[in-house]
């Protein structure tokens, strides 16, 4: 595959901020299906405005910080504990936003900043490896400002999985992280346990399906991929469950049960 042709295939209108990098460099720095469309796709729900500090939470090779800095302005810190902070800091440098994104090596339970820090939030296919603990959102919202927003894009099903387990479908490429996937309805849920976030979206992206299907395919069609990718268990849903959902919301800290 050349590189027009992937640049055509990876150029979707959903996303035309997204379509202005280069795809090569996209598929070199990502950790799953494209950080740009799913953080595009969030910030349709959030205002973000130049000079307000946003915490991009388990950034991976920062994509999305980069994507956030660029077309935003604003300054990125971006924590993530599976990439060393040198390793990303080389890349925002290369990127030419090292002076607004600064790279953070820091667990997601034991995170170094200040109470009230920052204007926003985000976590791009990150949140459900830790947040889906009915404690979390109160701990990080503790770095939010007040009226200040936090959002998320995960993996999402279409409807829960009953008492059965994951479907027959499913269970010959079932991995236990599965288990953190849910419907947007079930994270509005649990957010609303929290006294300090009122939510203000919960919904699925459009052809979310079809997309991740669609970034896999031409990942591996690009003979660039360097992990496996979802394919086979994508085939095997053949959009039964499996999609992308966003949630957000806006610290208020006045509302009570």
């Amino acid at each position: 595959m050349t590189k027009e042709e992937l640049q055509t295939a990876l150029t979707l209108p959903q996303f035309p901020a997204s379509a202005k990098y280069d795809p090569e460099w996209v598929i070199q720095n990502e950790m799953g299906p494209n950080a740009l469309w799913l953080c595009e796709f969030l910030m349709e729900k959030m205002q973000l405005r130049p000079g307000m500090r946003v915490l991009d939470m388990g950034c991976g090779m920062g994509m999305s910080s980069v994507f956030l800095a660029k077309e935003y302005g604003v300054t990125v810190f971006a924590n993530d504990l599976w990439i060393a902070a040198t390793e990303n800091y080389k890349r925002f440098v290369n990127a030419g936003v090292s002076d607004r994104v600064f790279p953070i090596h820091a667990e997601a339970h034991s995170l170094p900043y200040a109470d009230g820090f920052f204007d926003a939030i985000v976590s791009i296919d990150s949140y459900q490896y830790y947040g889906t603990d009915a404690l979390y959102l109160g701990y990080i919202s503790r770095f939010l400002k007040q009226e200040g927003q936090i959002g998320i894009v995960v993996p999402a099903l279409i409807q829960e999985f009953d008492e059965s387990g994951p479907p027959e479908h499913m269970r010959p490429f079932w991995h236990p992280d599965i288990y953190s996937f849910h419907t947007p309805g079930w994270w509005a849920q649990l957010w609303h346990f929290s006294q300090n976030i009122e939510v203000e979206a919960s919904d699925y992206l459009k052809d979310g399906f079809d997309i991740w299907l669609h970034w896999d395919k031409t990942v591996l069609a690009s003979g660039q991929a360097k992990r496996s990718g979802d394919i086979d268990l994508l085939e095997a849903d053949a959009g039964r469950y499996l999609t992308w959902a966003r949630i957000v919301g806006r610290k208020t800290g006045n509302r009570w049960f």
